[in-house]
């Protein structure tokens, strides 16, 4: 996902709402023109090849221990490298890392080579790696590249912003295609799971009624359709064992994080989409609405006129301090932000009092402080505000169109 550097109007455009703070004012300031000198070629490269390298070795040490339910550290002696996992099961690990960070890679560039082709100057994918040993990880939080340059019509935005997330999804679909198409066997969960051999191929009615701690991944209408076409019925996993399926499991994940990067609010890919389609006030408006929709459910059911008087005594107090830090710049001050932060919580509590049982997806939350707090809601002006073409107006619905096949509003259950 790429993070790119406010636009300088030329003139200030009109704000999305009649008194709000200009999302970009800090770009109207006349600073020198003074760039910190880079670094040589050869230490960038470096770096960014050693970034990759690392994160390809987290990232098959994750698949191998999900592939194995296995940790790769023995727990109690951090210290000892030579762990549950063997050579020969990190090595599977690369079914896992390779189409995961393959369709990665692939959505970084597209953003990099787009940009490069509009004479904007960008990094090379930084990846991130990520991985503990202790307890199970995908080995990577992403990969960001740096706009170095000015961006400054509506149609850079949306190309740049476009490209990355059509890119990856145009190769996870063929990844989940390659996993429905080689499902193994179930011999082969059974011999991960000996247990399960006696159920028969109706393992699934009997090991799971006592579980508590179960993890899934929820599958997106995209998914549940390429399962239909191409997987045989017969060898597919339950929900609960996809993870011992590494390339269906990188194919998820990868619908996952393209459904995430194409989410139409403020500058996330899908908020330069969303901006490219609609300009700059229609398309703030509406990304505005949307998060705070998009809060709303998160923290649906969290509180009730029912809730235990502990809860609102241990938790009341950072909830409410969670919803103004998110709302606080979404209005153009801070007491308005924190009068629709109020609003937003009177309205949970109701409606979660009147439907009992009605429940949001509280790890949206994170995401929401996220937005909220860093990337922010609201999406800079460019001084070229000239409408899209005909041909990019139907690729940028299309491409909402692909973010509701590949979303889930709870897209993890425990």
């Amino acid at each position: 996902m790429p993070s790119p550097t406010p636009s300088v109007p030329s003139e200030p455009l009109p704000l999305p709402f009649p008194d709000a703070p200009a999302p970009a004012e800090a770009a109207l300031i006349d600073f020198p023109d003074y760039e910190r000198p880079e670094r040589p070629r050869w230490q960038r490269y470096t770096l960014h090849l050693l970034l990759f390298l690392v994160t390809l070795t987290t990232t098959t040490l994750a698949g191998a221990e999900w592939l194995t339910g296995k940790v790769f550290f023995i727990r109690g002696n951090a210290f000892k490298l030579n762990g549950w996992l063997t050579q020969a099961e990190i090595l599977q690990g690369l079914w896992f890392s390779v189409p995961f960070l393959g369709v990665l890679t692939v959505h970084e560039f597209g953003h990099y080579f787009t940009a490069r082709r509009n004479d904007i100057r960008t990094s090379l994918p930084y990846y991130i790696p990520f991985f503990t040993g202790f307890f199970n990880t995908l080995g990577t939080f992403g990969a960001v590249i740096r706009i170095k340059d000015r961006i400054y019509s509506r149609r850079e935005y949306f190309d740049v912003g476009l490209a990355g997330p059509l890119a990856g999804f145009l190769v996870a679909v063929p990844v989940l295609i390659y996993g429905f198409t080689h499902l193994p066997p179930l011999e082969y969960l059974f011999s991960i799971h000996p247990e399960y051999r006696a159920y028969g191929a109706d393992y699934a009615r009997y090991v799971y009624q006592y579980q508590t701690d179960s993890f899934t991944l929820a599958k997106p209408l995209l998914y549940q359709a390429l399962e239909y076409v191409f997987a045989d019925p017969s060898r597919l996993p339950h929900p609960n064992e996809l993870m011992h399926y590494p390339v269906l499991l990188a194919g998820a994940l990868s619908l996952f994080f393209t459904a995430l990067n194409l989410v139409p609010i403020g500058q996330l890919d899908g908020g330069h989409i969303l901006y490219g389609l609609l300009g700059f006030r229609r398309a703030n408006r509406l990304s505005a609405a949307l998060f705070v929709a998009f809060i709303f459910y998160a923290g649906l059911g969290l509180f009730t006129l029912t809730t235990s008087a502990e809860t609102w005594l241990y938790w009341g107090g950072p909830y409410a301090l969670y919803l103004f830090l998110v709302f606080r710049k979404a209005l153009p001050t801070p007491r308005r932000g924190l009068l629709l932060a109020a609003a937003v919580w009177a309205a949970q509590i109701a409606l979660a009092s009147a439907v009992p049982g009605l429940q949001g997806q509280p790890g949206w939350l994170a995401f929401g402080l996220l937005l909220g707090t860093v990337t922010g809601i609201y999406h800079p002006p460019a001084p070229d505000e000239r409408p899209l073409s005909a041909g990019r107006k139907v690729l940028g619905w299309l491409m909402l169109l692909i973010f509701v096949l590949c979303f889930t509003p709870s897209p993890f259950s425990s």
